[in-house]
């Protein structure tokens, strides 16, 4: 699932192509919005809002994507061939006169009065990379659910916008966190979730997701997509399992030496071997 810096990335770039600008072409291709033309609207700005991606436009309506798994904007060069997929996995387009933005796979789009964009969004807690970030706020919504597995709450966009799993496993693991411990029982939340968000504001602006400073591929990651490898830290073998309500969403690598807890944990943690994620892969 895109985390919410790329989605960041992506609403400031779209925001340089469209913000200012008439649309000459507009479409939705969804069922529920197939009807709707927003050829001659007037753009004014795009802006992220945590994993939510908000097209604000001059007539007062906002138009509102997410990636969810697999969804994605592409911008082209008017003229340029589009090269995001094909075509029949489309969902928007969004033209100027110099620029195509193509919303390929995209999910939960919506054209709302702008006033009421709380509808879709108001839900969600401080947004990591928003100008709304409020640590304190985001402590007390996890803190208002100490039972819950850490590594579930910090993936609830109602506690705090943006994370996915990449920075979930990253922070805990950094932070020496084992991610079925209790929010309770987790020594130093503060000092999590502001990793998290140090994690995320170094990768804001560049397409490349790197926790450990490096880039290339394998050496970027401390524990994630590391299943059965050994620990950079301690050599130990890192483990993967499957976490929350939603498992196939949320599988989670960490190392059990580093991030060992003395607090009881979800028996789930323990069920994590090399090969897993690999099965996974071809299901």
């Amino acid at each position: 699932m895109p985390e919410g810096d790329t989605v960041w990335l992506a609403a400031q770039r779209m925001n340089t192509a469209l913000a200012g600008a008439t649309l000459r072409r507009g479409e939705l291709r969804v069922p529920q919005l197939a009807t709707l033309d927003l050829a001659g609207a007037t753009v004014t700005e795009v802006v992220p809002r945590g994993k939510h991606m908000l097209i604000r436009l001059a007539d007062d309506r906002t138009l509102r994507t997410h990636y969810r798994m697999d969804g994605s904007w592409h911008i082209y060069r008017t003229g340029s061939p589009w090269r995001g997929g094909p075509g029949h996995s489309i969902r928007a387009v969004l033209a100027t006169d110099e620029w195509d933005c193509v919303g390929y796979r995209l999910h939960d789009m919506r054209v709302v009065p702008t006033s009421q964009e709380s509808e879709l969004v108001g839900h969600l807690g401080p947004d990591v990379l928003g100008p709304d970030w409020d640590l304190e706020e985001a402590l007390r919504r996890l803190r208002s659910h100490p039972d819950e597995q850490i590594g579930v709450a910090i993936l609830d966009q109602r506690n705090l916008a943006g994370p996915g799993n990449l920075y979930k496993v990253e922070s805990l693991f950094l932070t020496g966190v084992n991610p079925w411990a209790r929010v309770a029982d987790v020594p130093d939340l503060r000092a999590l979730v502001e990793r998290a968000r140090t994690l995320m504001l170094a990768n804001r602006d560049r397409p490349e997701q790197s926790t450990t400073g490096e880039t290339r591929r394998g050496q970027d990651h401390w524990v994630a997509g590391r299943t059965g490898r050994p620990c950079r830290r301690c050599r130990t073998p890192i483990l993967l399992g499957d976490q929350g309500p939603d498992l196939q969403e949320r599988i989670t690598w960490w190392c059990p030496r580093c991030q060992a807890t003395p607090a009881p944990v979800d028996p789930r943690a323990r069920t994590g071997e090399p090969g897993t994620e690999a099965r996974r892969a071809r299901r």
